[in-house]
């Protein structure tokens, strides 16, 4: 309790305290970003679509935790995911693509089709 308040001391509105007891408490967005990284890690024989379902319930979680949540890095998050397998993978879309305006869902489609060419080669 009393760290709480040395926590809360110096601020000097209502809504200072609140932000800092959120970040205290939830993390700011690169916290919640990198506990992404950690929570989705998504195993060499896992498919795109399981992975991606996974992925979403986390992303939904945090939302519902926090309505002011949102990261434009969902597609770098899930890339950094991917089993080693697709290192190659992913450094041709890097590299191929610009990120920024790259929509989760078009990750998930060039992926599967990457998926769906490899199993038929197996």
């Amino acid at each position: 309790m009393r760290k709480e308040y040395e926590r809360i001391f110096l601020c000097n509105t209502a809504k200072e305290i609140w932000k800092t007891l959120l970040i205290t408490h939830q993390g700011n967005n690169q916290v919640k970003d990198n506990k992404i990284d950690l929570l989705v890690v998504i195993s060499e024989d896992e498919s795109i679509d399981s992975a991606f379902a996974r992925f979403n319930t986390i992303i939904t979680s945090l939302k519902a935790l926090d309505e002011g949540y949102f990261s434009k890095n969902y597609v770098r998050n899930f890339l950094r995911a991917l089993h080693p397998k697709w290192r190659a993978n992913v450094k041709a879309i890097e590299e191929s693509k610009d990120l920024t305006p790259l929509s989760l869902d078009e990750l998930i489609e060039n992926l599967k089709v990457h998926e769906m060419t490899h199993s038929r080669r197996l």
